[in-house]
């Protein structure tokens, strides 16, 4: 069997996804005209040849314009159920999926708009596709911790339904220490807690992440390898790093794919996974990921293998339902 082949139809989980990154130009373009809201693009085309950036916050600027066109209950309901569908033809049979509430409360959108919407998407694929999905609420770091306990205050109605508290956004002057009681208050509700560390922020972030928010995930990681300690440390804890391949290339934290450092941090020991972070903006969803190590660092149908079941080793799901899924890809 062809390792596109085995890509293919080895089931998967996914950990590090953004729903507002997963908006196709399309979709984005759709939704723009039945809100007759104004787009700086001319057609789907034009938003397409957009997506070029020189860094991560070149790509959040127009990540945020689109996210303007997400606006009713039934607009996130289509984002999340496009998404849910892509992971149904992907073979994705757990995802994670963050979502960003600052992004659309600070537009007057509250959560008694979209987690209707996703919620709906999410219990659909389980009935269609027996997908299971879990929602990580993510706090942006751009913003002040003031604002992040706003958000974690207006969740609350909603807490059952959000298994993980989260930090992304602006990495560089935005170290994870400025949240850190946020992430206290977050820990002691009970929630699961991941922060984006390691990716364009040094390895001190990455300490700062387990150290002061006690993640139990780190989102990225990959600079990591500065830091010998800190490799001994994630590597004897076993703590999971969500890497996303084509989001390093695409945001220039590497400069070629044959450059990726996630197979020498494998071999190392440490639990790394393969993710597609803003899937529409960075050029391909989890499959084109595995696809693109495929290509430039000759991957081995084992280490392929391996990478599928640290998805499911490093999520969120029960003891059980990781073995269960985990015999599945040994099978596979």
């Amino acid at each position: 069997m062809s390792l596109s082949s085995i890509i293919k139809n080895i089931p998967k989980a996914e950990l590090h996804l953004h729903i507002e990154g997963s908006l196709t130009p399309e979709l984005m373009w759709r939704l723009a005209e039945k809100h007759s809201v104004s787009l700086p693009y001319q057609s789907v085309e034009e938003i397409e040849a957009a997506y070029n950036f020189k860094d991560l916050q070149s790509f959040l600027d127009i990540y945020y314009a689109g996210a303007g066109v997400l606006i009713d209950e039934d607009d996130f309901f289509a984002l999340m159920w496009e998404y849910l569908s892509k992971c149904h033809q992907e073979n994705i049979v757990h995802t994670e999926i963050m979502f960003d509430p600052q992004t659309h409360t600070e537009r007057g959108i509250g959560f008694d708009v979209f987690m209707p919407g996703f919620l709906k998407a999410m219990q659909k694929a389980q009935d269609e596709f027996g997908i299971s999905s879990f929602l990580i609420m993510s706090f942006l770091r751009h913003l002040p911790e003031s604002a992040a306990f706003e958000t974690l205050a207006a969740a609350e109605p909603y807490y059952e339904h959000i298994k993980a508290v989260g930090l992304d956004s602006s990495e560089l002057g935005h170290p994870p220490s400025k949240f850190e009681r946020v992430f206290k208050k977050a820990k002691q509700l009970g929630f699961k807690i991941v922060a984006h560390a390691g990716e364009e922020g040094p390895a001190s972030y990455i300490w700062e992440a387990l150290e002061l928010l006690g993640v139990d995930r780190i989102d990225h990681g990959v600079r990591c390898q500065e830091d010998e300690k800190l490799m001994e440390y994630l590597k004897d804890k076993q703590i999971p790093l969500t890497v996303c391949p084509l989001s390093n290339l695409k945001l220039c934290v590497i400069d070629d794919m044959k450059q990726h450092n996630i197979v020498s941090l494998l071999e190392a020991g440490l639990l790394v996974t393969v993710n597609s972070d803003d899937p529409t903006y960075f050029g391909g969803f989890l499959n084109a990921n595995f696809e693109a190590l495929a290509d430039a660092l000759s991957i081995s149908e084992e280490t392929i293998k391996k990478l599928a079941v640290n998805s499911f080793k490093a999520s969120f799901l029960s003891n059980a339902d990781k073995d269960k899924h985990i015999d599945k890809v040994v099978a596979a």
